[in-house]
């Protein structure tokens, strides 16, 4: 690794920028158009689909491909109802959570521009504390200050309209990176970051890369799903968030024993490739990177599986990033993990070779 300065202040204002934009599933356009601007100088060509999946290439006509991908999405909710006194009630797009939801506040996105909302929750004066239950999404509203449904017409809310939340980018006690949607749109800025290195280090790599920042993983993988098909890659190394379990309520029995700032999260699971695996690994320790192991049993949940399973099977792996708070919107990740994610993805990309040949026998 060069002594290439990792946050310089062009990548910290595109971070911030890029994390601040809206990026509901299904409607990732806003981060999308930030994040190809910024990838561009570092990139040889840039394209997209018709869903809207981004990616950057490095030697497009080159035959053996290899993806660094992330997801562009994040959870959000759809207007399901409204009342005649024009209270919303909401569907979920993606795993938006409704216990948070109470007392936020909430931009709902029509063709008019954005209408303020908050959702709404009873005084704790007036609720049965002994028959108390949590927020459920058929108990929680969004009030919009309004008298009538016809006002709120008015305004250009209507069922099917897309709600986000506001909150915005900061950085908690100079380590961590607080914002919503960090799941996964971190893990762009960490794509585009390994684009940036290999072009500012002047490396050379004689296969294609593919700088992939995929839609509507929010809802089943279904960006990487298609996008896989289109590109039809040879390796796939994804990258998301995962559990940071060193907070209360966690569970390392169930989930392990992951902790924010010792490193990215290294992943076990029959999707994975074990010789990809291994060689991230090997390029961990070599170029002495801390790193955890996790396990997955069954799918990661993650982009690994779209690509993994695709084409006639594609050696894919995980790289992840401890993360607290996940479907939040104060979701959580130390800054030297991102660092050493990213150099991990890098590194990564400098050892395999033109046609490398991942078979087990």
């Amino acid at each position: 690794m060069s002594k290439t300065k990792f946050y310089t202040k062009k990548s910290m204002d595109f971070l911030e920028t890029y994390l601040n934009a809206t990026s509901p599933t299904g409607y990732e356009t806003e981060g999308q158009l930030i994040w190809t601007k910024y990838i561009a100088p570092y990139v040889d060509e840039i394209r997209s689909d018709h869903y809207g999946t981004a990616y950057g290439i490095i030697n497009p006509k080159a035959k053996f491909k290899v993806v660094v991908e992330a997801h562009a999405d994040e959870i959000s909710w759809y207007v399901n109802y409204i009342t005649k006194e024009g209270m919303i009630y909401v569907v979920r797009n993606g795993g938006s959570d409704a216990v948070i939801a109470p007392s936020k506040r909430v931009n709902i996105h029509t063709k008019k521009g954005i209408v303020q909302g908050v959702f709404g929750w009873p005084a704790i004066h007036t609720r049965i504390h002994e028959k108390d239950e949590a927020p459920r999404l058929d108990t929680i509203w969004i009030d919009c200050g309004v008298s009538s449904k016809e006002e709120l017409e008015k305004l250009g809310v209507h069922v099917g309209c897309v709600v986000t939340y506001p909150d915005q980018f900061m950085v908690l006690n100079e380590n961590y990176f607080v914002c919503r949607a960090l799941d996964n749109r971190i893990g762009g800025f960490m794509v585009a970051e390994v684009a940036r290195l290999l072009h500012e280090n002047k490396d050379k790599i004689d296969f294609g890369v593919y700088f992939t920042n995929s839609v509507q993983e929010e809802v089943g993988l279904r960006g990487a799903e298609m996008i896989t098909q289109t590109i039809q890659p040879d390796v796939a190394i994804v990258t998301d968030v995962t559990h940071d379990t060193s907070t209360p309520k966690m569970s390392k029995a169930k989930d392990g024993e992951l902790n924010c700032g010792d490193g990215p999260v290294i992943t076990y699971s029959p999707a994975v490739q074990n010789n990809l695996r291994e060689l991230i690994i090997e390029t961990a320790e070599k170029s002495k990177i801390p790193f955890q192991r996790a396990v997955s049993s069954r799918v990661t949940g993650t982009d690994t599986d779209a690509f993994a399973y695709s084409n006639g099977g594609v050696p894919s792996a995980l790289i992840s990033l401890p993360l607290r708070y996940m479907h939040t919107t104060v979701e959580m990740v130390h800054k030297n993990d991102v660092e050493n994610a990213t150099k991990l993805m890098y590194e990564t990309l400098k050892n395999i070779k033109n046609n490398h040949d991942f078979k087990y026998y």
